[in-house]
């Protein structure tokens, strides 16, 4: 089976809002199940059995969830890559939830990134908006957005006035971006 939503991961990390999604070029992710997906990864023995195996988009909606591939979780949270942290929140949203209230979710974040790329990409900017896209409130996200629409000058300036003010919210929501205003 193939995947529908190439946007989530069948581990629960949000492709979405990755910076190898939105990348240009021969390193672009097409998310997981996408088209190329497996020229891109070595075979992901998660993907194997979440998709293929029991036709499934994400390992949240198997009966076995969580299984000995997440036994490890205070690993798997301390992973350096950003889109791990949110892993089983992710999980815990499809399951609480539904899979299509949580891709609804998801795209709203997914859209507020992108208007971020498309306005304020001054070129140095793109990991640290996915990185805020993944970890910020939606609503701390449009807040952010709102701000840069209202500075004055170039690219650059905006691009300045966004993630000083991204880092603002993100303290707020006690949330550690790591990169500098």
């Amino acid at each position: 089976m193939s995947k529908i939503y190439p946007v989530i991961g069948c581990c629960g990390i949000a492709c979405g809002l990755c910076p190898r999604y939105y990348t240009a070029g021969v390193s672009k992710c097409p998310g997981c199940g996408g088209a190329g997906f497996e020229d891109k990864h070595p075979p992901c023995f998660v993907k194997t059995c979440c998709a293929e195996k029991n036709g499934l988009e994400v390992c949240s909606q198997c009966a076995g969830f969580p299984c000995l591939k997440y036994e490890d979780r205070e690993k798997i949270e301390r992973d350096s890559f950003v889109t791990h942290k949110r892993i089983f929140p992710n999980h815990e949203e499809v399951k609480a939830e539904s899979l299509d209230a949580f891709i609804g979710r998801l795209n709203e974040r997914v859209s507020v990134l992108e208007e971020m790329l498309a306005k304020y990409d001054d070129g140095r900017s793109k990991s640290f908006y996915c990185l805020a896209a993944a970890l910020l409130s939606v609503e701390a996200l449009r807040g952010a957005l709102a701000g840069a629409a209202r500075t004055q000058g170039d690219c650059k300036t905006k691009a300045r006035a966004l993630r000083a003010d991204l880092n603002i919210l993100a303290d707020g929501e006690n949330i550690q971006l790591r990169l500098d205003a």
